[in-house]
């Protein structure tokens, strides 16, 4: 009788102690931002869509300025950061439509559609088995007022898979007239599963 209880003191010591450790492991605070890519000196530091500069520790990554990520960062001090993770999106800016290239309607599922900074951010579902699709940002007439923006998605001929997740940005700046910092409000049209939908959105 004695022989066990020592083994279960044992036991419950055992878990104790192991539950003593996991609570002394934290789990270190991050964020998740869309963000820009730049390299300047062959250094490469990430632009906040609020125009925050930060300066990555340690980085483990190689990118193109211009390139928009999703950036998951733990801050450290000042604009100092850890990067955590950080994975390249669609990058994309506004198009004119010619005769090779016209606007595609396949239609998505939207999750998120905001502008941050000079980009147009989107998080959409569709169905996706092995074909890249092809994603574009379409302007029809540049003269109209408000501008009118065209989300473009074509399946590509891809067969029927299974739902995943995209990120796009597209720089949309210009949209602005030279030399203006007014706020352009400008119609995004986008074809989804109920149908064409249009969205009122401000690039600030």
């Amino acid at each position: 009788m004695k022989r066990k209880l020592f083994i279960a003191t044992l036991i419950i010591g055992f878990f104790l102690a192991v539950g003593c450790e996991k609570e002394d492991e934290r789990i270190d605070n991050f964020l998740v931002d869309f963000a820009t890519v730049f390299v300047s000196n062959r250094r490469i530091f990430f632009q906040l869509d609020n125009q925050r500069i930060l300066i990555p520790k340690g980085l483990n990554y190689s990118g193109e300025s211009g390139q928009r990520v999703i950036l998951n960062y733990t801050p450290l001090r000042g604009d100092t950061v850890k990067v955590n993770d950080v994975a390249n999106i669609f990058t994309g800016a506004i198009q004119l439509p010619d005769f090779f290239q016209q606007p595609s309607k396949d239609p998505v599922k939207i999750q998120s559609v905001w502008v941050g900074g000079d980009y147009l951010n989107m998080i959409f579902e569709t169905e996706y088995h092995s074909v890249q699709h092809l994603i574009g940002l379409f302007i029809m007439d540049p003269s109209s007022t408000p501008k009118e923006l065209y989300f473009s998605h074509s399946r590509n001929n891809d067969t029927p898979g299974y739902p995943q997740t995209f990120y796009v940005s597209f720089s949309i700046k210009g949209l602005r007239y030279p030399g203006s910092s007014d706020p352009v409000p400008f119609r995004l049209f986008i074809n989804t599963y109920a149908g064409m939908r249009e969205i009122d959105l401000t690039l600030e």
